[in-house]
């Protein structure tokens, strides 16, 4: 992205997981947590392993952060729940990966391999090897699932006038696969995952456009803070109403968002809607930190 440059007046960063795919379920429950429950001995509070998780990834504000970010979080929620401490079962805490997170941005696997080799850091192997397990299981787990309803229609009106870029936490390769797979590639001009750095980071190259010519469609509240800390409109794929979000984007934000009219009521009139989706905190009891 060191030589991007515009090709266009408009600029449209879209997020993957859930927002174009709806793959975040299969994905958590089925690839992500069964790797969590065993790669740090959490069988004997599974159930409370996999809500944590399941709160943390898919059904909270963190919705869609960086797998490594997320499995801090998670471990610390299960960690303060007291059923899990009344059953006597220890929740790491791995200090090796929260140090590894406050000093990188690329949060991706191959930033910690080169780390976990460097210091030996067993915290930063057992990351290591949950996140290479996960995957392992995402390769051979996540296939034939199409894009939301609407989506590639509004993917082909902003190919007419906008450069578009998929701005995403999950690897390259799985990016790649799936946009490939369906045929969506062509109509992004890079595709930009964990590897590339933060959403934030990627989202930079919206500074090269106008003042109200950028726009980011993402299903989390990182998403928004990304475009936010870059100038840029958002767009919001409400969770579990992601098909209404990409049709209402289609039959009137796109005009809305060429035309300049998509600042202002209109885009906090989204946002509001949004943000009754997903909750900061979970319905169980928490101790203190």
């Amino acid at each position: 992205m060191e030589n991007y440059s515009p090709k266009h007046k408009f600029f449209v960063g879209i997020d993957s997981d859930g927002c174009v795919f709806d793959t975040m379920e299969v994905k958590h429950k089925e690839c992500f947590i069964p790797a969590f429950i065993n790669s740090y001995d959490l069988q004997g509070v599974s159930r409370f392993a996999r809500e944590a998780a399941e709160f943390v990834n898919l059904y909270s504000t963190s919705r869609g952060c960086n797998r490594f970010k997320a499995l801090i979080e998670q471990l610390d929620w299960l960690r303060r729940r007291p059923v899990v401490k009344a059953r006597g079962v220890k929740i790491p805490h791995p200090e090796g990966v929260i140090n590894w997170i406050a000093q990188e941005t690329k949060l991706g696997n191959p930033a910690l391999e080169k780390a976990a080799e460097a210091t030996g850091d067993p915290d930063l192997q057992e990351a290591l090897k949950w996140s290479r397990t996960v995957n392992d299981a995402i390769a051979g787990m996540v296939r034939g699932i199409p894009p939301f309803p609407y989506s590639k229609k509004c993917l082909e009106r902003f190919a007419e006038a906008a450069d578009m870029l998929v701005v995403s936490a999950t690897p390259n390769v799985a990016l790649e696969a799936e946009w490939e797979e369906h045929g969506i590639a062509t109509y992004v001009r890079a595709i930009c995952g964990q590897e590339a750095g933060s959403k934030k980071e990627t989202l930079e190259v919206a500074g090269q456009y106008d003042e109200g010519k950028s726009l980011m469609i993402g299903d989390a509240p990182g998403d928004h803070s990304a475009a936010v800390a870059n100038n840029c409109l958002f767009y919001p794929i409400n969770p579990g109403n992601e098909e209404a979000s990409w049709k209402r984007l289609y039959e009137e934000g796109i005009d809305r968002f060429f035309e300049g009219t998509f600042a202002g009521e209109y885009e906090q009139s989204l946002f509001d809607e949004f943000s009754k989706y997903l909750p900061a905190t979970p319905a169980w009891p928490v101790d203190e930190k």
